[in-house]
């Protein structure tokens, strides 16, 4: 969503900024987890495997678990929320909003705008982890927030319209205030 337009009867910046991120790429993986699980579906109502009843099993299983594996690792990240209140910055993904990050803004050092995030940079799409980049969530390549901890480690999230989303979360920091340290 957009940052919302401004005039003289509305506050600079609204109660609550909400962006969102999507990856419609996502879809196809998921239709090939489903396939994955209805192969497995499929083998185990009508087999005609001569082998022997542990092959079968195997194949069943193993198919069902890598489509249940694919379909709902790739649903999780189809797309991103991002909401943003007086207190804190929350970040949910998938229909299911997990998982889900809440930052309070007494532990947000600064938020800054990053152009251009690619999977690649992060070692693909989801919840990723490097320790020399700190942690983000990633559903698409493009625009994102990253926003700096006063722990050191940063957090980067995509989501459209970010440079409204940096300005909206640098409005609500306080200049100067250290959060607790845990």
């Amino acid at each position: 969503m957009r940052d919302h337009p401004r005039d003289a009867h509305t506050p600079h910046h609204p109660d609550v900024w909400t962006g969102r991120a999507t990856n419609r790429i996502q879809w196809l993986l998921a239709l090939v987890g489903a396939g994955c699980m209805a192969l497995g579906i499929e083998l185990a109502v009508d087999s005609a495997w001569t082998s022997g009843i542990a092959p079968l099993v195997m194949a069943v299983v193993g198919c069902i678990a890598a489509g249940l594996l694919v379909l709902f690792g790739t649903l999780a990240f189809v797309h991103v929320d991002l909401k943003l209140d007086k207190e804190c910055v929350e970040v949910r993904c998938g229909h299911m909003g997990v998982p889900r990050r809440r930052i309070p803004l007494t532990h947000v050092a600064g938020a800054d705008f990053d152009p251009q995030i690619t999977p690649r940079h992060w070692g693909g799409w989801g919840y990723r982890w490097r320790p020399e980049k700190g942690t983000a969530v990633v559903v698409r390549r493009g625009e994102g927030v990253v926003l700096r901890l006063w722990d050191g480690h940063t957090f980067t999230i995509t989501v459209d319209d970010a440079e409204a989303a940096v300005r909206a979360i640098r409005a609500r920091l306080r200049p100067n205030a250290p959060g607790p340290v845990h």
